[in-house]
């Protein structure tokens, strides 16, 4: 007896993955930032020039060098990742949120689409943001700054993952809230601080003990260093510690977004 093809004329499912589900959800998330570059692109650039001339005029010339690199310098790679991380947890977050409040969710929860196809859906459309808003600003570095990445892949390598934990994060973060301010209560009091109190404008090595060891157990310290390692060559800590910890981190929070997604938790009635 013949065994059943794994694909029939008119199936959505390729073996175990349905692909095209997948791309579409991935192209629906993708479009979804692109149709309003001004926003999610154009925005953030201005936002990290911004950050970029206030502190080089306020601080740079009395701060002097750090780790042997002009001021403005070190800080550009952290205020790179600080802007990616928060595009791509906004992404997703905005995504999810704007779906429940509006009561469309279902849409995206009745194809035939698996817990894990979610998560790569979105986590699609939260790198995708990630990685543009990531060459815009280094475009930029290297019009006004003269800076070119020391090491590319490295700081490819970086990227993307700071981009997918965010991502990541911003799908816990979606599935958990149910209003707007719920959100933005997330974002204020867990996001912003994990960006701002990571090494993204000085070098940890200036704090105190107890501030130190709090820096060393957040993981976008090491995203953040890594880039910075990546873009200009210097670094708080080892580069492939930073990759190990940043890495379990992702795949941590990927395998929580997954648990939420397969539960359907506060995401079915």
């Amino acid at each position: 007896m013949s065994q059943p093809s794994a694909y029939a004329p008119g199936d959505r499912r390729f073996g175990h993955v349905n692909w095209l589900g997948l791309y579409t959800l991935a192209k629906r998330e993708i479009l979804r930032f692109a149709n309003v570059w001004t926003q999610t692109l154009l925005a953030p650039l201005v936002t990290a020039g911004l950050f970029m001339v206030i502190f080089t005029i306020a601080v740079g010339d009395k701060r002097g060098e750090v780790m042997g690199v002009p001021f403005s310098t070190f800080i550009a790679p952290g205020i790179l990742m600080m802007t990616v991380i928060q595009n791509a947890f906004a992404n997703t977050s905005s995504s999810l949120v704007i779906s429940k409040v509006q009561g469309n969710i279902v849409d995206t929860l009745m194809p035939p689409l698996s817990a894990g196809e979610l998560v790569l859906g979105y986590l699609a459309g939260g790198v995708a943001r990630g990685l543009f808003v990531a060459v815009a600003i280094l475009i930029a570095l290297w019009l006004f700054l003269g800076i070119v990445p020391a090491h590319p892949l490295v700081t490819l390598v970086f990227v993307t993952m700071g981009a997918a934990f965010l991502s990541s994060l911003g799908m816990i973060a979606g599935i958990f809230a149910n209003k707007f301010d719920q959100m933005a209560a997330i974002t204020n009091f867990i996001v912003t601080p994990l960006a701002f109190l990571s090494g993204t404008f000085y070098s940890v090595e200036a704090l105190p003990p107890g501030l130190y060891q709090i820096t060393h157990v957040n993981p976008v310290f090491y995203l953040i260093d890594g880039a910075r390692w990546g873009v200009i060559g210097v670094s708080d800590s080892d580069p492939l510690l930073g990759f190990v910890v940043a890495l379990g981190a992702t795949v941590a929070v990927c395998l929580l977004a997954w648990a939420m997604f397969r539960k359907g938790y506060r995401l079915k009635a």
